[in-house]
């Protein structure tokens, strides 16, 4: 958001009532004069749940507290520090940028010429999953700028899914129902956990299943993929 908009943004944070349980309020980053002034701005209403803008330290989410803390990891300090800060106590959960990382390292961009991100950018998104995963935090991926691009949002909300992310951010009112359905199962998923743990109930210990072997993780799978099916109330196409 542009700088001179900041002060009416403010102004109707404090004037639109949304569910605090549902809302989550950006913050510009610690040691900007806007980030006090977005605090004074959240003090007039109920909103306990902030996103830290270049979030790079544990005292800086720290700071924040009794508000819980969605931490924007999107410089190479805060990439780097993602473990700790997923690690302290107010933190809710971890959000990675590819766009502001670059940016910061001096790249020229994110993705290379097919799309699909340079190879800095997809070790920080594993970072800040496995520092979220280590930490029972919820994990949300990137934004995808290409708004236009719904096959490609898809995809990687998709893969984003597959690989443990609990939510993938928009930017756009236009992405929410392609992220959401993205994010469900497809039927046949469905159909093989359904299958699966149901022989599960009937085996002891690791068991061949439609020609693939099956143990613990595999049948986590499974209960995620259910648990997914029925949090979504539907199937992916």
């Amino acid at each position: 958001m542009a700088a001179a908009d900041r002060p009416r943004a403010r102004q109707a944070l404090r004037e639109t009532l949304l569910d605090p349980l549902r809302t989550i309020v950006r913050v510009n980053p610690t040691g900007t004069d806007d980030h006090g002034e977005d605090l004074v701005a959240l003090a007039d209403t109920p909103y306990t749940t902030v996103m830290l803008a270049k979030a790079e330290t544990v005292d800086q989410v720290a700071a924040l507290a009794p508000r819980r803390v969605l931490a924007l990891c999107e410089t190479p300090r805060g990439v780097l520090a993602a473990p700790q800060i997923g690690a302290t106590a107010n933190t809710a959960g971890l959000m990675w940028g590819a766009e502001d990382l670059l940016a910061a390292l001096g790249g020229r961009s994110s993705r290379d010429a097919d799309g699909r991100y340079r190879d800095v950018a997809v070790h920080a998104r594993a970072v800040v999953l496995l520092a979220a995963g280590a930490h029972l935090r919820v994990a949300v991926d990137a934004v995808y700028l290409d708004i236009p691009d719904g096959d490609g949002l898809a995809r990687e909300a998709q893969d984003a899914a597959a690989s443990g992310f609990t939510a993938k951010a928009c930017i756009h009112p236009s992405q929410v129902a392609i992220v959401r359905h993205a994010f469900l199962p497809s039927a046949d998923e469905v159909a093989w956990a359904r299958r699966v743990l149901e022989v599960a109930g009937r085996s002891a210990g690791v068991f061949s299943f439609e020609g693939r072997m099956v143990d613990a993780p595999v049948l986590r799978h499974a209960e995620h993929v259910l648990a997914s099916h029925i949090r979504g109330g539907g199937t992916r196409a």
